[in-house]
């Protein structure tokens, strides 16, 4: 049996034993979920092809107190596993940014996060197997689109030696929180710059050969969201274009800053057509990888209907800025290059029986891969959430 069915058969085994004592769970120091997500997403008019592919992602995750299961004051621990398998959308839409976020390259069951908390008055620290993106660099209002633009930046997503420590790996990190006040944080972590997980090829690197990932965030939280962050690599990254003497990638410092803000613009939350809006603007150096930058701005409206509490419906829109460099490799390359890449997307999501939702989607691509002369791509999906 294959390492990959043997986890996933783990996590299947321990999301069912757990999950099959709910009345238990609730006075135990256990807090457990599990969403099972199925795709179909491809072009209907734009890319290589027109043609959709089925793709899905398990989650199963489990919580806990360590202080009521150990005495462990002000801890808690958690872990996820995750299994990703079917095919590739993006393979056949051939845009940069990506058309779904749970496409995976290679198909595979991991431990997606380990990490231990320890809360000391205001502060916080985490340790272990962390996705950056659960905390730094993330709106809530953007959260029901499926374009993985909208999850974290572009030009931040595409950097580090195999990405940084966001889905669908992550990599050994410390992270500290600060809250001051009820409505502001400040909070920064290390990254080992090599993202790496039980069940990846090479497992958990521990050495940092390629160094560490650094990231600050400081924001205010009070009706709404406004955060700044910055962060740059230890370690130099290859150029994209340039060579030194010897004909080897001339090495860089990779680094970057973003602005976050979200803001409710109607009602209250819980209200029928309460209405949030988003913006996230960010930069980086453009040496390093395709993105010298980009932005995503949309709008989020909860309780569409009355009747309907858990129908939601988004708009977005994600414009990748592409580095000067990177399009000197796509001219080189035989492409006319364009100065960016951007995605329009809308989305409704509603939970038809119990457990679970649909959630239809369509974006509009324009300059897909950075190519003036390629037709735009409209990308229909279909999206379907089962809470286990």
């Amino acid at each position: 049996m294959g390492a990959r069915r043997r986890l996933t058969l783990l996590g299947l085994g321990l999301g069912a034993a757990l999950l099959s004592q709910p009345a238990a769970a609730q006075d135990s120091a256990w807090t457990l979920a599990a969403t099972y997500t199925a795709d179909v997403a491809g072009p209907v008019s734009g890319g290589a092809s027109q043609a959709g592919k089925v793709l899905d992602n398990l989650l199963i995750e489990a919580d806990l107190d360590l202080d009521k299961a150990l005495g462990w004051t002000g801890a808690t621990a958690h872990v996820s596993l995750l299994n990703n398998s079917g095919g590739a959308p993006n393979d056949i839409a051939g845009t940069l940014q990506g058309i779904d976020n749970i496409e995976v390259t290679r198909p595979r069951a991991k431990v997606y996060e380990a990490w231990v908390q320890q809360d000391v008055g205001k502060a916080s620290v985490r340790a272990g197997l962390y996705d950056l993106n659960s905390e730094f660099y993330t709106t809530d209002a953007a959260g029901l689109l499926i374009s993985p633009a909208f999850g974290i930046g572009s030009e931040l997503a595409a950097t580090g030696p195999n990405g940084p420590s966001i889905f669908p790996s992550t990599a050994l990190a410390l992270r500290v929180r600060l809250v001051p006040s009820d409505a502001t944080y400040v909070q920064a972590a290390v990254l080992n710059a090599h993202a790496g997980v039980i069940g990846d090829p090479d497992g958990v690197d521990t050495a940092f050969d390629d160094g560490g990932l650094l990231i600050a965030e400081a924001g205010w939280t009070g009706r709404g969201k406004v955060a700044v962050g910055a962060w740059g690599y230890t370690k130099k990254q290859e150029d994209i274009l340039d060579l030194d003497a010897a004909g080897d990638p001339v090495q860089r410092t990779a680094t970057g800053v973003y602005l976050l803000v979200e803001q409710p613009l109607n009602g209250a939350q819980g209200d029928v057509r309460a209405v949030a809006g988003f913006l996230r603007l960010g930069v980086s150096d453009g040496d390093t990888t395709p993105f010298k930058g980009g932005g995503q701005a949309g709008l989020l409206m909860t309780q569409v209907f009355a009747g309907r509490p858990d129908s939601a419906l988004s708009l977005g829109v994600a414009y990748g800025g592409l580095s000067d460099k990177f399009q000197q490799t796509l001219t080189a390359g035989g492409v006319s290059a364009e100065s960016s890449e951007s995605t329009i997307e809308l989305t409704y999501a509603d939970k038809v029986a119990p457990r679970l939702t649909l959630q239809p989607s369509v974006q509009y691509v324009i300059h897909p891969g950075g190519d003036r002369d390629a037709d735009p791509a409209l990308v229909l999906a279909l999206r379907v959430s089962i809470d286990l």
